[in-house]
């Protein structure tokens, strides 16, 4: 028996969110990224003596919008806290963050594991804090530079139990949460840049034990990608310390891009002390029943409840609806697009296929597509009604339609790539194939009857094009199979 075969990983997973306000978490200085180093900072950033924080009022929106899209009790009674610990990067030496009052508890974010099935992983708190400035190691080969405009910029941190078994069902994890931020318009979800950010805590055991085993933390993973690796290499790392003898050590270890391995750190014999205690300059945030109910008519549609439409209420595969609600964009295009036309599938092929593939080459956004849901469903109704081919509504209507304000049929028309669908025009058309090559028709009629594509070729000459493929096809088998 292979020895990794014994073993589970238990997974519990901090991921970061960014918010995107405009200005910081308990100033006012603004909340951009890319700036030039330590610009958009402040006395209150920097930590003055006599300056004092004011809460701000988006950030706890948004913090009460994520609770209620995964179905978290949201508090009412919400303290601040000081988490105190010094870095370079946190000017002030302590966090004001949320210790003992979350603003969220509970609550789901459903995922697919390893076999394709649902599986809902529960949230065990979602708390309001502020982000660290950014040490850079990089740039001087002597010295660390600190740049503080990230100091202060308002965070939410998601923290999931430890229900996650497999470095792809963490990736699942990982991918539900940003696509559910992006939909809630509260954070951007670029991992790259640092808005959103994830710590893993993972341990491992023997399959069917209750027991965790040691847990290890791995913080520096900057893509979904590099936390499914950083979890590979830390299950066989555990499995292989317990399999010779060894005990694996609580600590923290980074993850280390350029060869898949995790790095220690530094090591928690004992658990930190960060000496929370009430915040004194911030008075507690009540968050009424009321103002949740506000907050929650602002929602726009969210992926499960798109995804439970498109496939309940138009039909579509779970394939389909899940290209579709990957991005929040798309997905409402094609809401849309379907108040429009009846014909779901042809609708969803449209999307997944000639549009997205404009928008992905020419790096456009959809919201600045400049065919309509409207326009698009007239051009499926071309093809439906048999006047283009849907080869010719790919390939020539729909390219005419994004340099043009007409219509799919004004288009169509002006450009005559109206098919024929007149049976008695292609009845002429198919007699003259016939005739020009009797002898293929007798070796149709013993039994070559791959031969129909030559006789539709030539059908498709003599009516340059024109001619309707499925009533053209249906025509000739008839005339040959008499």
């Amino acid at each position: 028996m292979n020895i990794y075969d014994k073993y589970e990983v238990v997974i519990g997973l901090e991921i970061h969110a960014q918010l995107l306000t405009k200005t910081k978490a308990y100033s006012s200085d603004e909340n951009i990224y890319g700036a030039t180093p330590n610009t958009k900072t402040s006395v209150i950033t920097l930590g003055h003596p006599g300056t004092l924080p004011k809460a701000n009022k988006k950030v706890i929106e948004y913090a009460v919008k994520l609770g209620i899209a995964v179905g978290a009790k949201i508090r009412e009674r919400n303290e601040y806290a000081r988490k105190n610990y010094f870095y370079p990067d946190l000017p002030k030496g302590y966090q004001i963050t949320q210790d003992k009052t979350p603003i969220c508890n509970g609550g789901i974010i459903e995922i697919k594991d390893d076999n394709g099935n649902n599986k809902e992983i529960q949230i065990t708190r979602i708390h309001m804090e502020e982000d660290a400035g950014k040490s850079i190691h990089d740039l001087d080969p002597f010295n660390t530079l600190i740049d503080l405009n990230r100091a202060g910029v308002p965070l939410v941190e998601i923290v999931s139990e430890p229900e996650i078994r497999s470095a792809n069902e963490a990736y699942n994890y990982i991918n539900q949460v940003r696509k559910l931020v992006r939909y809630l318009e509260i954070c951007d979800g670029n991992m790259e840049e640092g808005s959103l950010r994830c710590d893993a805590n993972i341990s491992v055991r023997i399959k069917g034990a209750k027991e965790f085993g040691t847990k290890v933390e791995v913080k520096n993973m900057n893509s979904t990608r590099n936390v499914k690796r950083a979890i590979e290499f830390e299950l066989k790392r555990q499995i292989e310390l317990i399999e010779n003898g060894e005990k694996v050590r609580h600590e923290t270890r980074s993850f280390n891009a350029a060869d898949s391995s995790t790095i220690s750190m530094r090591h928690k014999e004992e658990a930190n002390d960060y000496r929370y205690f009430p915040e004194p300059d911030l008075q507690p945030v009540i968050v009424t029943e009321d103002y949740i109910e506000k907050v929650k008519a602002t929602l726009p549609p969210l992926p499960k409840e798109l995804f439970q439409k498109f496939t309940k209420d138009f039909g579509l595969s779970e394939y389909d609806a899940n290209i579709l609600v990957e991005e929040k964009g798309i997905a409402l295009y094609f809401n849309t697009l379907c108040s429009y036309t009846k014909n779901y599938k042809a609708a969803a092929n449209f999307v997944n296929g000639s549009v997205k593939s404009y928008l992905n080459e020419t790096a456009t956004d959809i919201a600045d597509f400049t065919i309509s849901p409207e326009q698009l469903a007239g051009l499926i109704a071309l093809v439906d009604t048999g006047k283009v081919s849907n080869t010719v509504a790919t390939s020539k209507v729909f390219l005419a339609m994004l340099e043009s304000d007409w219509s799919a049929e004004e288009i169509a028309t002006k450009n005559n790539w109206i098919q024929e669908s007149d049976s008695d025009a292609l009845s002429e058309f198919i007699q003259q194939a016939i005739a020009k090559y009797p002898e293929k028709v007798e070796e149709y009629k013993k039994g070559k009857k791959g031969l129909i594509g030559l006789f539709m070729g030539e059908v498709m000459k003599l009516s340059k094009g024109k001619a309707d493929p499925k009533l053209c096809n249906q025509m000739l088998r008839e005339l040959l199979d008499k």
